[in-house]
């Protein structure tokens, strides 16, 4: 908690058994409230690893939603349990958990209502396991949309997003597509409407 900001992370897994407790164990709990895993229908066992390290809000899909889908039952248990900011954080590792004091206070001191996590800036893409050819196409979209949108971002692909509970609130995310646009779209339409 941040004053009187309630701070929940939210971890969209699949199939993360072997990267769940690395990045579970680097969350700063000084001002992490609630954790929430919500797993897409795993192979493997993420949610027993999710269970023995003490994550207490664990949802299973019990067939694959698609990343969009998980999303959206990760803000969902968010907002219902009474977040004023959320943290969508992969547990792939690919983005280091440390940088959720920055991302917190930027929203809780009323700076910026959404935070965008970069993991080309920290060069943690590669370094974490992406592809090569996922790499290449991330920078090649992320170019093409800034021209687009006449915007300077890092990253438009990433997995690692902080936002105010006004700006779900304000977005009918569930109504977003269920496969991976849907974080795009969020950020897109925020970025259009603005705050009501």
């Amino acid at each position: 908690m941040i004053g009187t900001k309630k701070i929940v992370v939210v971890l969209p897994a699949y199939n993360a058994s072997k990267t769940l407790l690395k990045t579970y164990n680097e969350i700063p709990f000084d001002i992490v409230d609630e954790v929430i895993l919500v797993d897409d229908n795993s192979t493997d066992n993420t949610i027993e690893v999710a269970k023995s390290i003490g994550i207490v809000h664990i949802i299973k899909h019990e067939n694959n939603t698609g990343y969009g889908g998980n999303q959206k039952t990760c803000y969902n248990k968010a907002l219902k349990l009474g977040a004023d900011i959320i943290i969508m954080l992969h547990p792939d590792y690919q983005y280091t958990p440390k940088l959720i004091h920055s991302m917190s206070y930027l929203i809780a001191n009323d700076l910026y209502p959404t935070v965008l996590g970069s993991r080309i800036l920290g060069k943690g893409a590669l370094k974490g396991g992406m592809p090569i050819y996922k790499y290449i196409a991330n920078r090649i979209l992320t170019f093409v949309q800034n021209v687009l949108m006449n915007q300077k971002l890092s990253e438009y692909h990433t997995g690692y997003r902080a936002y105010s509970k006004e700006v779900l609130q304000n977005i009918d995310f569930n109504k977003n597509s269920d496969d991976f646009i849907l974080t795009t779209n969020c950020w897109r339409k925020f970025s259009q409407k603005g705050m009501k």
